[in-house]
């Protein structure tokens, strides 16, 4: 007699499955009723009232976007804010490849507003070492040498702890300057020891009094340390000029309270403006300030230029006050690492070839501009990139996106929600554990001493040896499909000393309304 037991265990196994998956169908059909009952009576979205549950998929798509534009449709060469090229260049020199690319350009050259460089027939040689640039006027004692290349402000809180640490040894690794941001110096930008830049913004963080005012011994006390080499005063920047932040409460740890000088648990309100100066007067005495309290290093500021004769209102009080700064940081409209209202990231300020420019030969026009040196900072990713600020008047440049991306950054775009993928643009420290600060501070020097020798090498393929021997005429823009302009017949180069002897005319307006004892610029006049 055959033993029938196993056939039993069989079918009762399969009857057990049956009713599992029963009960799972059942509980989704009562899940799912659910939220059709849900979605049919919120008043929130009129596409779930009209469809119910289906429309749930709508809102997923819209959710992962950005990452099928970015990985699945945009070209090489048409991505924003960075293109893929450019981020693939920026990765490879973190990692200490070449980035070479076979089969020729993928541009359209032909195309209005492209850019190319003009080599010369007679290249040099490769320099040993990359050029540098000496900051630091007649009054600075301790001039500083910087980089082509730099870290631009970002400051902590914005970034994380390891975000700053890995750049900050980078940048002791490499030899290049680390802007703090105006969030002041965090026990992490000193860990590692890589030269600082300290940014002084509206809110003073880091050298105020308890009521919010900027406190000079504080400021002194800071500055003096060996660590800062340069000291910044941010009037705008690109990202959002014209307007202050404000650190909501919550956000107030006692660790951001300490660094910044403010209460703990207390909402944080950095103004639009100063409170030290009034006048473009005021605000170079205290620059002066800034650079006697700091024991004479060179002290400078940075702005999104706006109107012109508001900034030409600068250059008159530097004309007759005879104080200057030792360098002036122009931010273009196009630059922002963080987060910042979109009317203001695509309305406001002007992009930084035209800030530049403006800036250039405003100081040239007045004398001026051998003794200020001038940083650029706004999408500076390439060696390209370098030499074209160079070329339009700048004697050195600062990065932020780019150096974020040479720490990992992936252009997730979500540096405001504190849901950075990668733990770079984030305070939570489980994201932020992603970042090996050794290897990351090695891919940023790898990054920047890639950059800066392409940047010097494309220099010897024009013939040009160090900055100032670059010229307009070599940066040339297609004007049209089939006309190509260089940057001497694109713009107008004011001659030294040119707006005190004989203004030119497409100058004269704004430099006879510019007053150096007020910004202010009367109704109907040219801004």
């Amino acid at each position: 007699m055959k033993r029938q037991f196993p056939i039993v265990r069989m079918v009762t196994g399969e009857s057990a499955g049956k009713q599992i998956a029963g009960a799972a169908a059942a509980a989704s059909a009562l899940g799912l009723g659910a939220l059709a009952a849900w979605d049919l009576t919120q008043k929130k979205h009129s596409i779930l009232r009209n469809y119910p549950i289906a429309g749930h998929a709508r809102f997923l798509l819209e959710s992962i976007r950005p990452e099928i534009q970015q990985y699945f449709i945009e070209r090489n060469w048409d991505g924003r804010p960075f293109n893929r090229d450019t981020r693939t260049t920026i990765y490879e020199r973190a990692n200490g490849t070449h980035s070479e690319h076979a089969f020729g350009t993928e541009h359209d050259v032909d195309r209005a507003g492209y850019e190319a460089l003009m080599h010369s027939n007679m290249p040099i040689p490769n320099p040993p070492r990359p050029p540098r640039v000496r900051v630091g006027g007649d009054e600075c004692t301790q001039p500083y040498d910087i980089s082509l290349l730099n870290v631009s402000a970002m400051s902590f809180g914005s970034l994380s702890t390891n975000a700053i640490r890995a750049l900050n040894k980078g940048a002791a690794l490499g030899g290049f300057a680390h802007d703090t941001g105006e969030g002041s110096i965090s026990p992490y930008h000193r860990e590692h020891g890589g030269d600082l830049i300290w940014e002084l913004g509206t809110g003073y963080f880091g050298a105020r009094t308890p009521e919010g005012e900027f406190s000079p011994e504080t400021f002194a006390e800071k500055a003096q340390d060996p660590q800062v080499k340069m000291v910044s005063l941010k009037l705008s920047q690109g990202a959002k000029p014209g307007i202050g932040g404000v650190l909501p409460g919550p956000k107030v740890t006692e660790e951001i309270a300490e660094i910044r000088g403010i209460p703990v648990g207390q909402t944080c309100i950095s103004p639009p403006g100063h409170t030290v100066f009034s006048t473009p007067i005021e605000l170079l005495e205290f620059i002066r300030q800034m650079r006697e309290l700091s024991g004479g290093k060179p002290a400078g500021f940075k702005l999104c230029v706006g109107s012109r004769t508001e900034f030409l209102s600068i250059v008159k009080a530097m004309v007759e006050t005879q104080i200057l700064p030792d360098f002036i940081i122009v931010d273009g409209s196009e630059g922002g690492t963080g987060a910042a209202p979109l009317e203001f990231e695509d309305n406001v300020g002007l992009p930084l070839t035209q800030g530049l420019m403006i800036v250039h030969n405003a100081l040239v026009g007045a004398g001026l501009r051998k003794k200020i040196k001038v940083g650029a900072s706004g999408k500076i990713a390439t060696g390209t990139d370098i030499v074209k600020r160079l070329i339009q008047g700048a004697d050195f440049t600062n990065s932020a996106r780019a150096m974020m991306m040479a720490v990992g950054c992936i252009q997730a775009q979500a540096c405001h929600t504190g849901k950075c993928p990668v733990g770079v643009a984030t305070q939570d420290p489980r994201r932020a554990r992603a970042i090996d600060v050794p290897t990351k501070a090695e891919r940023v020097r790898n990054y920047h001493d890639g950059v800066v020798a392409e940047a010097a090498r494309l220099m010897a393929s024009m013939g040009a040896a160090a900055p100032d021997e670059l010229e307009p005429t070599m940066l040339r823009r297609n004007v049209s499909a089939s006309e190509s302009w260089s940057y001497a017949r694109l713009y107008d180069w004011l001659k030294p000393g040119e707006l005190l002897d004989d203004t030119p005319s497409e100058w004269a307006d704004d430099w006879a309304t510019a007053r150096a004892d007020t910004f202010t610029i009367p109704r109907g006049h040219s801004r």
